[in-house]
């Protein structure tokens, strides 16, 4: 496993964003959710398959280095390990889940978002779409692009072969089967935000529906 070696920029973004205390010893279960042990399934549509030949990632709107990546490549990045804890809308929770990816630092660093930059839309397989404000992936030290749980290649019900983690946020916005990420100015509904969803989504505050 590759070290990454966060910039001193990011650094600082991050700290003007601190994160939230989700991971303290008391007060991990937000209000209205239950524990379970299990990792229930849950997606619109049916499960796309993977073909490492054509799959591509890209990285494009307010930024100033588009990226576009193939499979090869991306499994080339620096990659980081975190062990958090996961808020489901439909009220499942599940602690110390362990995921790997590449974290969301060399996103910052090597897209460059600008500066007018406020959201981010995720991009996935069949059309799905979600949207995060910037400054909450910059928050949480464990957003990543994760492509590996519980040491093992994500299986496909998960979002195999890649994955959004925004642990902080309710798992809808983890968008599953993730294919690229548009920076942008001004927020816009997703695919479950335009059906009512909350536009942020917080599980302290629950902020499940509009």
């Amino acid at each position: 496993m590759a070290t990454w070696d966060p910039f001193g920029k990011v650094q600082r973004l991050r700290k003007a964003n601190p994160k939230r205390p989700f991971d303290s010893k008391e007060g991990r279960l937000p209000p209205g959710q239950y524990l379970t042990e299990k990792f229930p399934v849950l997606h619109y549509g049916s499960v796309p398959q993977f073909d490492a030949e054509t799959w591509d990632f890209k990285i494009w709107g307010l930024v100033e280095n588009p990226v576009r990546l193939t499979w090869d490549e991306f499994a080339q990045l620096p990659t980081r390990q975190v062990v958090t804890d996961i808020h489901c809308v439909t009220r499942w929770s599940k602690f110390d889940t362990k995921w790997e990816g590449v974290p969301w630092d060399w996103v910052m660093e090597i897209a460059k978002p600008k500066p007018e930059a406020r959201y981010i839309m995720l991009h996935s397989e069949h059309g799905f779409t979600a949207n995060v404000p910037l400054k909450d992936a910059l928050a949480d030290e464990k957003t990543m692009l994760a492509y590996k749980f519980n040491g093992l290649p994500l299986e496909p019900d998960h979002g195999y072969p890649l994955r959004f983690l925004l642990p902080h946020l309710y798992f809808w916005k983890s968008a599953k089967w993730l294919r690229g990420i548009e920076f942008m100015i001004n927020d816009r509904p997703g695919f479950w935000e335009g059906y009512g969803y909350h536009m942020h989504g917080d599980p302290l505050l629950e902020q499940r529906f509009s």
